[in-house]
C-alpha cells in the first residue's frame, strides 16, 4: 500500500516536471534565443543539457513507477483485476505509454537538433528548427497529464 502510494506521487512528480520542462523551453526559452534575445551559445547550451537530463531521469522514473503501478493494477487477462487491453483505463494507460515513448523521442531530436546548431556557434536557425519538436513535445506531455488526470480520477467511467 505505501509503496503504491509512493509509486503515485512519484509518477505524478516526475510526469509534471517534465512535462513542465519541455513547455518552458518550447513556449520561453527558444521563442526567446529565434528572436536573439542571447548573445552567446552558452546559456542555450546549458538548458539543453539539463532538459536531457530531466527528460531521460524522467522518463526512467516515469517507465519504474508507471510499471508498477499497471502491474497492481491490471492484467493482460482481465482475470481478477481490469484488463489492460480491454477496459477503458487500461486502454488510457496504453495510449500514455505510447505517448511517454513519443515525448522521449521528440526531446531527444529536438536536442540533438539544437545541439548540432550551437556547436556552429548559431543561436536564431537551431531554435527555430527545434522549436516544432519541442512544441510538439509540449502538447504531447499535455495529453500525457490529461490522460493522467483521467486515469486518476476515473472520469473514463462516468462518461
Amino acid at each position: 500500500m505505501l509503496v503504491d502510494i509512493a509509486s503515485r506521487i512519484a509518477h505524478l512528480l516526475f510526469a509534471a516536471i517534465w512535462a513542465g520542462s519541455v513547455f518552458y523551453v518550447a513556449f520561453v526559452v527558444l521563442p526567446l534565443a529565434r528572436d536573439g534575445a542571447f548573445n552567446t551559445t552558452k546559456p542555450l547550451e546549458g538548458i539543453t543539457t539539463r532538459l536531457t537530463t530531466i527528460s531521460r531521469v524522467s522518463a526512467v522514473a516515469l517507465l519504474l513507477t508507471g510499471g508498477h503501478l499497471a502491474g497492481t493494477g491490471y492484467s493482460f487477462d482481465g482475470v481478477g483485476k481490469p484488463s489492460l487491453f480491454s477496459s477503458p483505463n487500461g486502454r488510457l494507460v496504453v495510449l500514455m505509454v505510447v505517448c511517454w515513448l513519443l515525448l522521449a523521442a521528440l526531446v531527444e531530436i529536438g536536442s540533438k537538433r539544437l545541439e548540432s546548431g550551437l556547436n556552429g556557434k548559431k543561436l536564431r536557425e537551431p531554435a527555430q528548427r527545434a522549436l516544432p519538436l519541442f512544441r510538439a513535445g509540449a502538447v504531447v506531455g499535455l495529453v500525457l497529464l490529461v490522460i493522467g488526470g483521467v486515469i486518476t480520477s476515473g472520469a473514463v467511467y462516468v462518461l
